[in-house]
């Protein structure tokens, strides 16, 4: 037992140098000089080997790292491309998908169209609704004519309350400097403020009238014909797939023809209830949209009327006590134009 010991202690004590070998402690220097140069020229890590064996063994069991991470790096990139060109395969599939619906329904669309057109195909029709929506149609086209017609005399009207205020000034300047006629001068200058100042509350008056037919015109009419196209459009879909239905159910009844009739059957109750529902929204709209006329009409042909005959009847009480009964605000005079400060 006492020689193990000593030899281990014996063992433990022996120095090693860079071959393995027994040495002396004088060789510390080389070995010190080794470990700095594997410090400063150490192994690159992209060309590490994972050796496989004793120590001291031949390179039959060294495997290069390098060739490890190749590997993996390789079936990342292969993995990875899969997956791109699998989602991108994907996505053509669905945009090939839709053109092919798109396609189909289009051409049953034009194929119905045109044997409506023709006089060979039968379609479906609310007779009631069709009549309400020519009406509709109608109102919209006179009361485009009422707005045109609202502008004109609005500009016109302009035009006229401008040149009354160039008139009026004209008169004052000559009233300054004609004292043969100051007088005369003086009195016509004053009716034309008067009457520009009256043009301007009538104008007032015209211009909400005119914003008012505009907005019940291109806006409220105009959204509840966007809603009748739509269910224009749905109403030849659902005659398109309902004639369809009809002719494959008329033709032999056979495997694949009972499949193409339960397909069909299925695109038949989708675009049936899509008609049924845009319907049903046409006729509330419709509903809706003759209640806010009447309501918008009654309001401001009162304005209209009042305002008119309080102008030309020369009652500027009357025709301010019509603006503020509607709540209407006038600009102030000159407040479009710009200040002293502004101007070239």
């Amino acid at each position: 037992m006492t020689d193990g010991m000593l030899s281990k202690t014996a063992t433990m004590e022996i120095p090693i140098n860079r071959n393995g070998d027994a040495g002396t402690l004088a060789e510390d220097d080389g070995l010190e000089q080794d470990l700095q140069q594997v410090m400063v020229s150490g192994p690159n890590l992209n060309e590490t080997s994972i050796v496989s064996g004793g120590y001291g063994g031949t390179n039959e069991g060294i495997i290069p790292t390098s060739s490890i991470k190749g590997s993996s790096m390789q079936h990342s990139s292969s993995g990875s491309s899969m997956t791109a060109e699998e989602a991108s395969r994907g996505v053509a599939v669905e945009k090939l998908d839709f053109v092919k619906k798109w396609s189909l329904n289009t051409y049953k669309c034009t194929k119905q169209m045109i044997s409506e057109r023709f006089g060979r195909g039968s379609r479906t029709v609310d007779l009631e609704l069709e009549a309400q929506i020519d009406v509709l149609r109608d109102t919209k086209k006179k009361y485009e004519n009422v707005l045109r017609l609202a502008r004109a005399l609005n500009n016109h009207f302009y035009s006229m309350v401008q040149t009354q205020h160039a008139l009026g000034d004209t008169f004052a300047d000559l009233s300054q400097k004609s004292p043969e006629l100051r007088d005369e001068f003086g009195y016509n200058a004053e009716t034309q403020k008067l009457l520009c100042k009256n043009g301007e509350t009538l104008l007032g008056a015209v211009n909400f009238f005119v914003s008012s037919i505009n907005t019940l015109v291109n806006k409220t009419m105009e959204d509840t014909l966007m809603t009748i196209k739509m269910y224009e459009a749905a109403r030849l879909e659902f005659d398109a797939y309902r004639t369809d239905l009809e002719e494959l159910s008329v033709g032999p009844r056979d495997a694949v023809t009972m499949a193409r009739i339960d397909a069909a059957q299925e695109q038949y109750q989708i675009h049936k209830d899509k008609y049924e529902r845009l319907r049903s929204d046409v006729t509330i709209k419709l509903k809706f949209l003759d209640e806010n006329k009447v309501k918008v009409m009654h309001k401001q042909l009162l304005l209209f009327h009042n305002a008119i005959s309080a102008y030309f009847a020369g009652n500027q009480q009357q025709l301010e006590q019509t603006l503020k009964q509607f709540n209407i605000k006038l600009r102030p005079t000159g407040a479009d134009k710009p200040s002293w400060l502004e101007e070239p």
